[in-house]
Parts: structure tokens; sequence; C-alpha cells
């Protein structure tokens, strides 16, 4: 019983580095597809606020054109104003002239009527008088100046009615005349009338339909606009989701790296794309033969136990699990046809489907599987084909 009261405690102790380990590996991954999912998300906000800013420049020159087109109209309106103006003051004119028309009209039939009263009663006079005719007023006339006072009255008489006479011809000619331009300048009044109207019809209609449509491109601009700050206010939230979720990443890669009892070494680089997964000396290169193997499928890079592993790049997990001789074997799918695999982990912080950025701690290096001390076997494969990684390192 005493060896059990020691020897539990002892083997609790024991394993409570590895659920601590587990349990940061766990919350690493889940961070991990946080990160990656918001990313995803900040990358389609950003295609949004392009096709936004798309949609607004588009408005904006929309907008443009109907500025320019209502500037034509305005020059449109204000020569079609003076065209009014011209169009008003002959109106005016004409409607003065229909005045003075209409009132020498009046005088006219007036005159008219009393001309025609005048020779009425002249022609029922000389009915009635029966006057005297040339050769009357030569038989009883006493002597020649008798003779032409006489004929003098005769003339005059006669002279006086051809006067009523032409007075009434050239007042009814007058009349008529005055007539037919007070009809002229009433249809001119009117057309003068009709095209005003007809102008300023369309002038307002034109106006108000240029108005209209630029009151609904600006009112869509401005949702657009809306929309791209509430579209930019959404991916800076992300984008700061994103940075507090790489700190805690950081935290929880710090704390692994304390629980595996290494600390990652700085990130060394090369002259490839690649950076280095660990720091420690070649032990085996690429294609050596062995008793086992024809072409060692990697290189061997020797390091102590529980040494941190970075990405040699960004990409997503498509292989982590223990396999075969490999051990704990983790395979990252990078951008084209080129992937990295990691083979020999004394345990793996990833999990399949996980995006990890070059850098990130991805494991720890150990001797799993079919190995004879602790290092990293790192493989370089080209469309699933292991290649030389010196050649991108």
């Amino acid at each position: 019983m005493l060896l059990a009261g020691v020897a539990i405690p002892l083997a609790l102790w024991l394993a409570l580095p590895l659920a601590s380990q587990a349990g940061l590996n766990e919350r690493a991954n889940k961070l991990d597809t946080q990160i990656s999912r918001k990313e995803r998300l900040i990358k389609r906000q950003r295609g949004t606020e392009g096709r936004l800013q798309g949609q607004i420049s588009r408005y904006s020159r929309t907008i443009g054109r109907l500025q320019g087109r209502l500037g034509g109209l305005q020059a449109r309106e204000s020569t079609l104003q003076a065209s009014l103006d011209t169009k008003l003051a002959e109106l005016a004119t004409t409607q003065e002239e229909l005045r003075t028309a209409r009132a020498l009209l009046v005088r006219l039939r007036t005159r008219l009527s009393l001309s025609r009263r005048v020779l009425a009663d002249r022609l029922v006079e000389l009915y009635k008088s029966d006057g005297p005719d040339i050769i009357t007023v030569i038989l009883d006339s006493n002597g020649f100046a008798d003779l032409l006072e006489r004929s003098d009255f005769l003339s005059r008489v006669s002279r006086q009615d051809r006067r009523i006479i032409q007075r009434v011809t050239d007042d009814k000619a007058q009349t008529t005349a005055t007539t037919k331009r007070l009809a002229g300048l009433e249809v001119r009044q009117k057309e003068l009338a009709g095209q005003i109207l007809a102008q300023r019809n369309q002038v307002a209609s034109v106006r108000e339909q240029v108005s209209a449509q630029r009151d609904t491109v600006v009112s869509v601009r401005s949702n657009r606009n809306g929309v791209l700050r509430d579209v930019r206010g959404n991916r800076k939230e992300a984008e700061e989701d994103v940075a507090a979720l790489r700190r805690e990443s950081d935290r929880v890669q710090t704390r692994l790296q304390g629980l595996s009892g290494g600390t990652a070494a700085p990130i060394r680089r090369g002259s490839g794309a690649l950076i280095w997964p660990v720091n420690g000396p070649i032990t085996s290169l690429f294609c050596e033969r062995r008793a086992w193997e024809a072409c060692h499928p990697g290189i061997d890079i020797g390091v102590a136990s529980g040494t941190p592993i970075r990405a040699a790049a960004s990409g997503r997990v498509v292989l982590a699990a223990a396999t075969g001789g490999y051990g704990n074997y983790t395979c990252i799918q990078h951008a084209g046809p080129m992937s990295t695999c990691y083979a020999h982990q004394s345990s793996i912080g990833v999990s399949v489907g996980q995006a990890v950025r070059q850098g990130q701690v991805i494991g720890v290096s150990g001797c799993t599987g079919l190995c004879f001390g602790p290092h990293l076997h790192f493989e370089v494969r080209i469309n699933g084909a292991v290649t030389d990684p010196l050649s991108y390192l």
C-alpha cells in the first residue's frame, strides 16, 4: 500500500506534462483553424471591398456624366429662356396690336354704320325730292350766271353723294382688312402661347428626369459607401482578431516548446524559397544508398530530441500521423505542386487540414519509426515525387 501510495502520485505527476502538452496542441490546432477561417474571411472581404470600390467609381463617373448633362441642360435652358423672352416680347407686341386693332375695328364699324345711315338717308331724300336733272336746270336758269350757280349746285350735290358712297366703300374695305388682320394676330398669339408652353414643358421634363436619375445614383452610391464602411469595419475587426489569435498562438507555441524541453532556434534562411526546419548539421544527404533503401528520399539533420520543428513554408497540413518507418510523419502542401515532409518526430503539433505559416512550430524532433538516433528527416516533394531539398533551401 505504501508503494502504491508513492507510485500513483508519481505516475500522475509524470503524465501531467503529457496531458498539458496534448491540451496545448489541441488549443494550438484550434487557434490555427480560427486564424485560417479569419484569413479567408479577410480575403473575401477584401474582394468585396474591391468590387464595391469599383461600383462606387462607376457611380461617381455616372454622376459626373449627369452633372455634365445638367450643365448642358442649363445652357440649353438659357438659350430656350432667351427664345422664350423674345417670343414673350413678340406676344406682348402682338397682344398690344390686337387691342389697337380691336379698338380700331370698333370705331370703323361705328363709322361704317353711320356712313351707311347717311347714305341711306340721302338715297331716300333723292328719291322723295325727285331733284332736277341737268336739262331742267338749263331751261329754268335766268341767264348764264344763274346757270353756273345751278350747275355748281348739281356738281356739289353729286360730289357729296360720291364722297358718301366712297366713304362707305373705304370704311367697309378697312373694316374687312382690320378684321382679317385681327384674325391673323389671334392665330399668331395662340401659336406663340403653344410654343412657349411646349418649350417650358420640355425643359421641365428633361430637368426632372436628370434630377431623378442623379438622386437615384447618389442614393445608390451612398448605400455602397455605407456597405463599404461596414465591410472595412468587419475586415479591420477580423484583422484585429487574427492578430490576437496569433499572439495567443505564439504563447501556446512558447509553452509547447517549454514542455518539449527545447526552444525553437532563430529562423535560418538560405538562397532558396524555403527556410531550414531546424538548425543542425546534415548527417545524411539526399539519395544516399543504404542497405535497406537504394535512394534516401530526403536529408537528415542532426538535432537533439525535443528540438522544435518549423514549417519550411506556408501551406496546409495534408498528413499528420504515425507512418511506418517514418514514425510520426507530417506533410504540408504548399503553393503549386510542392510539399514538404518531416519524419521521426517525438510529437506532432498540427492536424490534417490546418493552415500553417512559414516558421510556425509544427512539432518536435525525436526518434520514432526506423531510426538510430534523434534527428529530423526532411523531404521536399514535387507532385508527390521526392527531390533534393538542398535545391530549395
